[in-house]
């Protein structure tokens, strides 16, 4: 699964998934660019991947913000000399709830970031990737995108959103030679996780680790290893499709 080469932007990237992505990209010859709101964790990852003979950047974006996020495509192609791959990872969650007592300000921030945030990405690279004729965007999706989540209404409306935006762009940029695919988690040991985790009972904590048959949280290498190789050519007919790693739980 080379990426050798690969210039490839990553959001959300200095911790979970979009770190744990990054070092595997950058471990297999990519050039990074990490984004993240979290100025302190993504500089320390770009000098740590830098350090071990790498090459990583980072800049600071909140994906909320068009504006940004239009800046952060600029600085990608400055630093990188283009963009082969965007992974759109940043993400937030809420705290599990009846839907009528979400907070509104909850549903917007999600909506705001998981959805309106890809969509932000996407408008920003593909221009870019239509330029250079080739191009791979991999959103991160949910298993919550795929099925039912109560307690999670607007974390699964956005998901749902961003599975559409997916299938949506695959289509209409095949024939540029523009591939656009979905991963799809279920609960993975991260930092968002642990802190659901930490907001529920006890009961709840062991329906969240048990809810697969694997019965345990995935590890952030295992979703990496996925992204990794949708990055890479070996996946060069795959589009508009969902990668689901769930333990089993959509069995």
């Amino acid at each position: 699964m080379s990426v050798s080469g690969k210039r490839i932007v990553i959001t959300g990237g200095a911790s979970g998934i979009g770190a744990a992505s990054a070092r595997v990209l950058a471990s297999r010859g990519a050039a990074v660019l990490i984004s993240d709101v979290n100025e302190q964790d993504g500089q320390a990852l770009a000098a740590e991947l830098n350090e071990s003979g790498a090459t990583a950047h980072f800049y600071a974006t909140d994906v909320a913000d068009v504006n940004a996020v239009g800046e952060l495509i600029k600085e990608g192609c400055a630093k990188l000399g283009g963009i082969d791959v965007m992974i759109n990872n940043a993400g937030v969650d809420h705290n599990p709830n009846n839907m009528l007592e979400v907070p509104q300000a909850d549903f917007d921030r999600n909506i705001a970031i998981n959805l309106a945030g890809v969509w932000h990405c996407m408008r920003a690279a593909l221009p870019v990737m239509l330029k250079q004729g080739n191009g791979q965007i991999i959103n991160i999706a949910s298993v919550a995108g795929l099925r039912s989540s109560p307690m999670l209404s607007a974390y699964s409306a956005a998901k749902h959103g961003v599975i559409g935006l997916t299938k949506a762009a695959a289509v209409e940029f095949a024939r540029a030679n523009i591939r656009c695919n979905a991963i799809c988690p279920s609960f993975v040991d991260t930092p968002m996780v642990q802190n659901t985790l930490k907001r529920v009972d006890e009961k709840a904590q062991r329906a969240i680790v048990g809810a697969n048959p694997m019965k345990r949280l995935g590890k952030v290498e295992e979703i990496a290893y996925a992204i990794a190789w949708l990055s890479s050519d070996e996946s060069s007919f795959m589009t508009g499709q969902n990668v689901v790693l769930d333990g089993g739980m959509l069995a």
